[in-house]
């Protein structure tokens, strides 16, 4: 995981069959502290999600197609899920020379989130999410070595309609080279909104620290984005991040969909 997971929303409330609503974890760049209820399984596509950055004179532009985040409500207050991304294509354009395309798959994501206060995501809600990167995709697309974390996401509803969070995240990244590990932490802000009935909007910064051996690097980003629930049990959302400093990409853009089985 990164600077660049999942979302905010305004404060939970009930459904019209009295059930925990629906919290899906993105969009956005936080994540939520909330959990899926007993026996529920959230299905989240990031259908399509494009990302520029440039160093020097070399651009690069990637396009993931499918990245699936499941999530399984195993208790009241505790989830487990899995991201895996299958499809991606990488753009490298040097000046002087043909342009190179390359394609591959990401790693599998695995952990839980445990809540430990109001797993709905309503009032002051905290939450603790360890997790582990399965090194299954390509070089482009992976990380080319096992890594593991935790995030702690929080969120406090200011009212029915607005709300605060922050998603603090420590990693043992893998290096560059792929030969092993080093600490990264990060760290999101945002504030929600309920903007009209099913309609939600969150702006966040986001800076993260990563320790790699080969160079200590610190990005700075905003993020802007959109949920539309046209029914309680499936969003439909967009959103954009803007590198701000650092080695942070130039501009992304991501639609996706959420459905609650």
């Amino acid at each position: 995981m990164s600077v660049a997971m999942p979302a905010m929303a305004p404060a939970a409330t009930r459904d019209g069959a009295g059930e925990r609503s629906y919290c899906p974890a993105r969009p956005g760049l936080g994540t939520t502290p909330c959990t899926i209820a007993p026996g529920r399984v959230s299905a989240e596509v990031a259908v399509a999600d494009l990302d520029r950055a440039s160093d020097g004179a070399v651009r690069t532009d990637s396009l993931l197609v499918g990245d699936l985040f499941l999530r399984l409500g195993i208790a009241r207050t505790a989830e487990v899920f899995a991201e895996w991304t299958p499809h991606g294509t990488l753009w490298t354009r040097v000046p002087g020379r043909q342009v190179a395309r390359t394609t591959g798959m990401g790693d599998v994501t695995v952990g839980t989130k445990v809540n430990l206060a109001h797993p709905d995501g309503s009032e002051l809600s905290l939450a603790v999410a360890p997790f582990a990167g399965l090194p299954v995709g390509n070089r482009d697309f992976g990380a080319g070595e096992w890594n593991y974390g935790v995030q702690v996401p929080a969120s406090y509803a200011l009212s029915g309609t607005l709300s605060l969070q922050l998603t603090t995240e420590f990693d043992m990244a893998a290096d560059r080279d792929g030969r092993g590990r080093h600490p990264a932490y990060s760290m999101v802000g945002g504030v929600g909104a309920a903007i009209a009935h099913g309609l939600s909007a969150t702006v966040e910064l986001g800076a993260g620290r990563d320790h790699d051996p080969e160079d200590t690097t610190v990005q700075t980003v905003a993020a802007a984005s959109v949920g539309y629930m046209p029914s309680p049990r499936l969003q439909l959302d967009a959103g954009t991040v803007l590198g701000l400093g650092g080695p942070a990409s130039d501009l992304r853009l991501y639609v996706g969909i959420s459905r609650l089985f």
